[in-house]
C-alpha cells in the first residue's frame, strides 16, 4: 500500500497537468458543463429546432392570411391601349351639324379603383382559419417533440462521455496498481523469492490494462466529439463534465422513489401512462392535425354553398366606355354591386376533395390510436428497465466491495509469501472487471432515467 499511494498521486498529477496544458494551448478555460447546461446550450445551437421554428413562423403567417380572407380589399389599376382608326359614326341634327356617337379615338387610357368585400362565405373562411390555427398548434407540438428528442440525445451523449471518463479513471487506477505490483514482483524476483513467469504474467496484465486505458481515453474523446456537436461547441473546446454517475437522478422520474419499485409498477405505471398520454408532444401534434383536417373538410364542403360579396369600382378614363356617347376626354364613373355566387353542380369535384381531406383525418386518428398503445407499452417497459438498472447497480457495488477486499487480502498474503503472483493477478482482474461493470450499471441507470423521462413526455 505504501508503494501504490505515490503512484496514484503521480498519475493524478500527470492527468491534471496534461488537461491544464491542453486548455492553455487552446487559449481558453475548460467549458464546465452539467446536464442542464448541456441541454440549454444544445437547444440554443440546434439547427433542427431552428428549422421547426421557421415552419412555425410560416404557419403563423398562414393564419394571418386566413384572417385577412374575409376583409375588404382595395386595388388600383391603369392601362393604355392603342386601336386602329375607325370611321366615325354620327347622326345629322336639325341645325345642320352632326352628332358623333362613336368617334375615332385610337388612344384609350383607363384608371380604375376597385373595392371587394366578401360579406358572407357560408363559413368557409372561418373553417380555413381554424385549420391554419390548428396547424400552428401542431407545429408547436412538433417543436416540443424535437426538443424532447434533442434533450434525450444530449443526455445520452453526456452520460456516455461521463461513463467513458470514469471508465478511464477505473482503468487508470488499475494500471497504477499493476505498475506497483509489477515493481514489487521485480524486486522479489531479483532476490530470488518468485519465479520469472510470475513477473512475466504481471507484466502482460499491465500491458493489457495500458491498452484498455488507451482505448477508454479514445472512446472518451469520441463521446466528447458527439457532445460538442450537439451543444454547438467548437471542435477544440475542452469540456469539463461536472455531473457524475454517482449523483442523483437527472430528472423528476429518475429514481425509484419517484417512479415506484417493481412491486408497485402496476399502479404507478398506470399513472405515468395517463401523464404520458396527456403530455407527449407527438400525441398533441396528431390531435391538432386531426382538428386541422376536419376544419379543412368543412372549408371544402362550404364551396358548394352560396357566397355574397360587395363590390365597387371607380373609373377615370379617356374615353370612358360607360358614358354615351364616347368622348375623347377624361371622364369619371362609378358603380356599386352586390354579387351572389353559388356553385350548383361541379361533377362531384367538391365531394371528392372533401373525401380526400376526410381520409387524411381518418388516417391521423388511426395513427393516434396506434401511438397510444405504443406510449402505454413504452412507459411500462422504461419503468421495468429503471428498476432492473437500480438492482444491477446494487449488485455491481457489492461485487466491487467484495473484489476490493479480496484484492487486499491476496496482496497481504502475497507480501507474506503465502500467495502467488497468479493469485494477485486473478484478484486484480476481478477488481477491474467488477469496477467496469459498476460503471456500466450506473450509466444504464442514467440512460434508463432519460428514456423514462422521454417516454412520459416531461420537459
Amino acid at each position: 500500500m505504501t508503494r501504490i499511494l505515490p503512484v496514484f498521486v503521480l498519475a493524478g498529477a500527470f492527468a491534471l497537468a496534461v488537461d491544464t496544458d491542453l486548455a492553455r494551448a487552446q487559449g481558453a478555460a475548460p467549458l464546465r458543463l452539467s446536464v442542464a447546461d448541456a441541454v440549454a446550450r444544445g437547444f440554443a445551437a440546434s439547427h433542427r429546432l431552428g428549422e421547426i421554428r421557421a415552419r412555425a413562423k410560416g404557419a403563423q403567417a398562414s393564419v394571418e392570411g386566413a384572417q385577412a380572407a374575409d376583409k375588404p380589399t382595395v386595388s388600383a389599376s391603369a392601362g393604355y391601349a392603342r386601336t386602329n382608326h375607325v370611321s366615325e359614326f354620327s347622326f345629322p341634327q336639325p341645325n345642320g351639324t352632326r352628332l358623333v356617337v362613336f368617334p375615332d379615338i385610337p388612344d384609350n387610357m383607363l384608371t380604375r379603383l376597385m373595392f371587394q368585400w366578401p360579406i358572407y362565405t357560408s363559413g368557409r373562411t372561418d373553417a380555413v382559419e381554424r385549420a391554419e390555427r390548428a396547424e400552428v398548434e401542431a407545429v408547436g407540438a412538433d417543436l416540443d417533440a424535437a426538443r424532447a428528442d434533442l434533450r434525450f440525445e444530449i443526455v445520452r451523449a453526456y452520460w456516455a462521455a461521463v461513463t467513458a471518463r470514469e471508465t478511464a479513471q477505473v482503468i487508470a487506477e488499475s494500471v497504477a496498481r499493476a505498475e506497483a505490483q509489477l515493481s514489487d514482483a521485480r524486486q522479489r524476483f531479483a532476490v530470488g523469492l518468485i519465479p520469472p513467469n510470475e513477473v512475466s504474467s504481471l507484466q502482460a496484465q499491465r500491458s493489457r490494462e495500458q491498452a484498455q486505458l488507451i482505448e477508454a481515453r479514445n472512446l472518451q474523446e469520441s463521446t466528447l466529439i458527439e457532445l460538442r456537436r450537439l451543444i454547438g461547441a467548437e471542435p477544440e473546446t475542452v469540456i469539463e463534465l461536472s455531473d457524475g454517475l454517482d449523483t442523483g437522478p437527472t430528472g423528476s422520474t429518475g429514481s425509484t422513489g419517484s417512479t415506484g419499485s417493481a412491486g408497485s409498477a402496476g399502479s404507478t405505471g398506470s399513472d405515468l401512462v395517463k401523464q404520458a398520454l396527456a403530455q407527449r408532444p407527438e400525441r398533441k401534434a396528431l390531435s391538432f392535425r386531426i382538428g386541422s383536417a376536419e376544419a379543412r373538410e368543412q372549408a371544402v364542403r362550404a364551396t358548394t354553398k352560396p357566397t355574397v360579396a360587395l363590390g365597387s369600382t371607380v373609373d377615370w378614363a379617356n374615353p370612358n366606355a360607360k358614358i354615351f356617347p364616347r368622348q375623347g376626354a377624361w371622364l369619371n364613373s362609378w358603380d356599386l354591386s352586390v354579387n351572389v355566387n353559388w356553385a350548383l353542380f361541379d361533377w362531384g369535384r367538391t365531394r371528392a376533395q372533401a373525401s380526400a381531406v376526410a381520409a387524411v383525418a381518418d388516417a391521423a386518428r388511426e395513427r393516434l390510436a396506434e401511438l397510444d398503445t405504443i406510449v402505454a407499452a413504452e412507459v411500462r417497459q422504461r419503468l421495468l428497465d429503471l428498476d432492473s438498472s437500480h438492482a444491477l447497480v446494487q449488485a455491481a457495488s457489492d461485487a466491487v466491495t467484495g473484489a476490493a477486499e479480496a484484492r487486499r487480502i491476496v496482496g497481504d498474503r502475497f507480501a507474506a509469501g503465502v500467495a502467488t503472483g497468479t493469485d494477485v493477478l486473478v484478484a486484480q482482474v476481478a477488481l477491474l472487471e467488477n469496477g467496469l461493470a459498476r460503471m456500466r450499471a450506473l450509466a444504464n441507470v442514467k440512460l434508463a432515467e432519460a428514456r423514462l423521462q422521454r417516454a412520459v413526455g416531461r420537459p
